[in-house]
């Protein structure tokens, strides 16, 4: 798979993370770190908070330790993207199917904030390799590394910023929750005062009826000529020879439950009527 191809099957989300490093001026440099993230290098990535510590293994024994982290969002700040979020149900919707909706980013900038880092100088990253530049290919892995778990848990962003899946869900569902109560109450104390002022329902005895029948509003009939074996057609059975009669295995199966189905009619009509009980 080529670069280009692996670039365009990313998420969205992973691509603009991704074009932050690609506009780095060593090329050279990112080729290294893009094999080492590819060639297994990177040995461990794990979260302390809002920062990722991972290990890369280079050219020494042991292996290199590598620190990265964003400016994480304050307490108050998330209070706003969240409530900002719980406004729009798409958005928790899209988050718990594990997807970045398109336009999230609104949510931060209307908030004076961006999600995503404007230039490499707004992530801090250190490598305890001699290499001073920065980002280094240890670095860089790491980079590429968080661009696949980014496309497959666009929460790992936010965790960078400061909140973690857990978070973000509980705190939309408790927005979410607060503003549904009071309308939900409102709604079923209303269907509650219809139901026992106006029509003073019970449900327990609502398929009840213990009044004896009127015998002058009881009908009976018998059922019409078209039967539930016409409105269904031909039983679809395998073909077989014809008979002497030219019926088929079809024509039979038709032919008796026609003849099942018009004693069943009479033996109903028979029990509808009371011929022959008590």
């Amino acid at each position: 798979m080529t670069n280009t191809t692996l670039q365009a099957s990313r998420e969205w989300w992973s691509q603009r993370w991704l074009e932050l490093l690609d506009s780095y001026r060593f090329k050279k440099r990112l080729e290294r770190a893009r094999n080492y993230a590819r060639q297994g290098n990177v040995l461990s990535i794990e979260f302390k908070g809002a920062k990722v510590l991972a290990k890369v293994q280079g050219s020494e024994i042991e292996p290199y330790t590598v620190s990265l982290s964003l400016n994480y969002f304050s307490d108050e700040e998330w209070g706003y993207i969240i409530e900002t979020m719980s406004k729009k149900a798409v958005f928790a919707a899209k988050l718990l199917a594990g997807e970045m909706p398109q336009n999230i980013e609104e949510v931060f900038t209307a908030n004076g904030l961006s999600l995503f880092p404007f230039t490499l100088g707004d992530v801090h990253s250190k490598c305890s390799c001699p290499d001073k530049a920065n980002p280094c290919k240890h670095v860089g892995a790491i980079y590429y590394q968080l661009g696949d778990r980014f496309s497959e848990d666009p929460f790992v962003l936010f965790q960078l910023r400061g909140r973690t899946k857990e978070q973000i869900i509980s705190d939309l569902r408790q927005l979410r929750g607060a503003k549904l109560e009071p309308e939900a109450t409102a709604t079923l104390d209303h269907q509650q005062t219809i139901n026992h002022n106006q029509y003073n329902v019970k449900i327990d005895n609502f398929w009840q009826y213990n009044e004896p029948l009127d015998s002058s509003l009881v009908v009976i009939t018998p059922s019409s000529n078209e039967t539930v074996l016409d409105v269904l057609g031909a039983i679809p059975l395998a073909k077989t020879e014809e008979s002497v009669i030219n019926l088929t295995s079809s024509d039979v199966v038709m032919k008796y439950l026609e003849t099942l189905y018009k004693e069943v009619s009479q033996k109903a009509m028979l029990a509808a009527m009371n011929v022959g009980g008590s």
